[in-house]
Order: C-alpha cells, then sequence, then structure tokens
C-alpha cells in the first residue's frame, strides 16, 4: 500500500510565516502546499567548511597564504566544488561554470526573490481544502445558486423547502399556476387554509380531421382524506388530457372521447396504488390515492362535459339577460338527498355531510361510473370548469354569471384569474381551480387578450 512520504517539520508557513505543525501538508491559515516546499538540507556538511578536504574527497580547497604576506585570501565560488546528493550522483548546477558568467560570482539562473511577500487575504472560494491530499481534485460545485427565503431574503432554503433563518415554508411550484392554451386558460392556488395545492388540471386546443377548431380542459381536486390526493390529481388530469388531444384529431366523437378520458384517468388513478409501499411514505394504514374530475370539450357548435365527482361546469352566455346554467351533477351525499326529495338543495348543503362524494377516481372506489352529456348553446358565452373551492363562493349559476367578467370569453384567462380572487376574497378555505372556454371554439390564431 503506498503512503503520503512524511515532511521534514517546518517551523513556519513559507507564504504567510503563520507556525505549523509536524506532518502539515497544507497550512492552516492560507492553505498554502507545504509538500511543494523543498526539504531544508540538515546542518551536517559533506564537505569541511575551512581547510583542505579529507583525502580522497576530491574537494581542491585553496591553500592558505603564508601568514604576513599582506596578499589577500583566494576566492573559491561554491559551483567549484562537486556536491552529489546521498547517492553520489552529482548535482545539478554543480558542475564548475553551471549557473555563472564568467568572472562572477552571481547564479543568474533563479529569480529574484524579494524579502518579503506582499500577502492578500485567502478568499474561501479559491483556497485549497486542507482536507484533501496532494493532487486530489475536490468536489465540483453545485451547478444551481442556492435559494434565498421569499420571507426574510436571507437565510438558506434547505432540502424541504423551509427557510433554516426564519422557518418559513416556501412557496411550491404547484401553489400558484396559470396557463393558457390558445382560446383556453386555467388557474390554479393553493388558497389559503391549506398547506398544499391537490388540484391539477390540463388545458389544451387541437383541431378535427375536417379542421374543425376544439379546445379542451380538465380540473381534477384531490380527495384530501386519501393518501396522496396531490399525485392522483395530477395522474389523472396529465391521462384524461393527452387521451383528448390524441382522440379528437383522429375523428373521434368528443362525447366519446371524453368518456375515453375518464376512463384513462381512472387507470392512472389505480396505478398510484400499486407503488412500492415507500411511494406511500410507508404508513401501512394509509388507503388509496383518490381524485375528482371534470371536463369541458368545445368545438363550433357543440359543447360536451364529463365528471365524476363534485367539481362543476357553468354555462355563462355573453348575454347576462339570457339564464346561465349548471351542466353538472354532484357525485355527494348532499346531491342524493335533493334527488331523493328528502331535503331542499338549500337544506342539503348546508348539512355537514353536503360534501362527502359519492363518486371518485381510485383504487378503493366502488365502481366507476362516467357521466358525460353534450349540449348546443344558442348563443355565444363562456364555459367555467372549476373544483368546489370555487363554486363554494359562487354556487347557483346565477351567482356564478355575477362574478365571471362580462368580457369572459374574449379574456379567458383574465377571468380565471378574477374567479380565483374571488374566491381567495372570501376566505379560500380550499384549493381553487378554475378554466374558462369561450363558446363557441374561436379559429385557430385566437387567444387570450
Amino acid at each position: 500500500m503506498s503512503q503520503i512520504p512524511r515532511q521534514s517539520a517546518l517551523p513556519k508557513c513559507p507564504s504567510c510565516a503563520e507556525p505549523v505543525e509536524p506532518g502539515d501538508l497544507f497550512c492552516g491559515a492560507c492553505g498554502y502546499d507545504l509538500s511543494a516546499v523543498s526539504v531544508p538540507p540538515r546542518d551536517h556538511p559533506t564537505l569541511p567548511m575551512t581547510g583542505s578536504g579529507p583525502p580522497g574527497s576530491g574537494a581542491d580547497w585553496p591553500a592558505p597564504e603564508p601568514a604576513g604576506s599582506g596578499a589577500p585570501p583566494g576566492v573559491h565560488l561554491p559551483t567549484d566544488l562537486p556536491g552529489t546528493d546521498s547517492g553520489d550522483t552529482p548535482l545539478h548546477g554543480h558542475q564548475p561554470g553551471a549557473g555563472q558568467t564568467a568572472g562572477s560570482g552571481v547564479r543568474f539562473d533563479r529569480p529574484q526573490v524579494p524579502d518579503e511577500y506582499p500577502l492578500q487575504a485567502p478568499d474561501p472560494a479559491q483556497a485549497p481544502d486542507p482536507r484533501l491530499a496532494a493532487g486530489a481534485t475536490a468536489p465540483a460545485a453545485p451547478a444551481d445558486p442556492a435559494r434565498l427565503c421569499v420571507a426574510c431574503r436571507a437565510g438558506r432554503v434547505d432540502g424541504d423547502g423551509y427557510c433554516e433563518n426564519c422557518g418559513h415554508a416556501q412557496p411550491r411550484e404547484r401553489d400558484h399556476l396559470e396557463r393558457e392554451s390558445g382560446p383556453v386558460a386555467a388557474v390554479s392556488d393553493r388558497g389559503l387554509r391549506h398547506h398544499r395545492n391537490e388540484d391539477a388540471f390540463a388545458v389544451g386546443h387541437t383541431t378535427l380531421p375536417d379542421g374543425t377548431p376544439v379546445a379542451m380542459a380538465i380540473v381534477c381536486d384531490g380527495v384530501s382524506s386519501a393518501t396522496r390526493p396531490d399525485d392522483a390529481s395530477l395522474a389523472a388530469s396529465r391521462a384524461a388530457g393527452d387521451t383528448l388531444l390524441a382522440a379528437l384529431p383522429r375523428g373521434t366523437h368528443p362525447q366519446t372521447a371524453m368518456h375515453e378520458a375518464i376512463v384513462a384517468a381512472a387507470r392512472a388513478v389505480d396505478a398510484l396504488a400499486g407503488e412500492p409501499a415507500t411511494a406511500r411514505e410507508q404508513a401501512p394504514h394509509q388507503n388509496a390515492p383518490a381524485c375528482t374530475i371534470v371536463g369541458a370539450v368545445v368545438t363550433p357548435g357543440l359543447l360536451v362535459v364529463g365528471w365524476v365527482g363534485d367539481s362543476r361546469v357553468y354555462w355563462v352566455p355573453t348575454d347576462r339577460g339570457a339564464p346561465s346554467a349548471r351542466l353538472t351533477e354532484d357525485d355527494s351525499w348532499a346531491a342524493q338527498m335533493v334527488a331523493a326529495g328528502l331535503m331542499s338543495e338549500a337544506e342539503a348543503y348546508a348539512d355537514e355531510r353536503a360534501h362527502a362524494i359519492t363518486g371518485w377516481l381510485g383504487a378503493d372506489a366502488y365502481e366507476l361510473e362516467p357521466h358525460t352529456a353534450s349540449f348546443k348553446p344558442d348563443r355565444p358565452g363562456a364555459v367555467v370548469v372549476c373544483t368546489d373551492g370555487l363554486w363554494n363562493y359562487a354556487e347557483t349559476a346565477e351567482e356564478m354569471a355575477e362574478v365571471l367578467p362580462a368580457d369572459a370569453a374574449a379574456r379567458p384567462l383574465h377571468s380565471a384569474r378574477v374567479l380565483v380572487g374571488h374566491a381567495l376574497d372570501g376566505g379560500g378555505h380550499d384549493n381553487v381551480t378554475v378554466a374558462v372556454l369561450p363558446f363557441p371554439a374561436p379559429p385557430p390564431g385566437a387567444g387570450s387578450a
């Protein structure tokens, strides 16, 4: 096994003159590489300092002048002596005349060394790491700069998303999302009471085989009492959105495509339950991930909706003199009470059990019953697709029409922001997600103002 050679003890660092300990490879004050310092020769000369050398030494020392002669002593240069190392190998530059000019006793083969060096304070980012052996490579610096806390602007953010200085939780990527795709736009917000956003959405636009424009929006709400509701909503929204954008250009009828999208979303959520226990936070008592889903597809002459759960779709005509309408029926305890004639709608939704859902996507769902419906509005307007985080603050179609901006069909992104702001102003007790689509679907190239 190779070993690091032992260094001769140096009394102080050649760079900063700080004391060093025997065996140190680097100066602890300035980081100077002590291994590069040549070992000082022992104070035991191999040649006598005065007089002639021992017999056979080969050193031709000048004989002393006779006493009283008055003549100056002879000059003998260091390079006139054949210096050798411990193996009797001649040392470089110790041949007669090496490193000197004629008639000179000064060597010119080395630069003049000043008596003192002006020292600069060491840069911690550039100073060598004393823990590294000579020749070792320092670890690469992280590519991304450290995140600073948005609250105190001083502390670093740890891997869990909290400030190391003030402990403030940092905003997550999903805390507030806005997206626009052609004529459709959506906004999602964590709200004011929840610690994370368990909603997700997907928006997009494409064309039918005959070139007819079509826009779609999917909104999913994670079931908070289930495991990993945020993962469930994200998986469902992506699967449903991808299915619609793949089926519609092939000529699949929008209502059939919506049914296929909900089935694909259900399978994506079911798959989460089959992942290893480590993905379920290693808690054996946790149940399967679950979420609700609602979506809308808009063409120039057709409006298709689909849902499972209690997220909703509202129709609001541009002419507010015409009636607005809710296009979905909740899969909830309250809706069942109203449908059975046991309670009025006001009584049912005032009950604490009102939001207990009877339909959802997840491995532990009783059975999958996708609801789909198609409509042919006779006038232009806007379609609002939302979670209960919004409709809790604008429950009836008339209330939704009051808070939706009048130019919603022309400015869907602005309108979605307004609706999310309405929910936050009302208390923001839940996550809020809203998508707004104009009807009829505008031609390609049209977008939000």
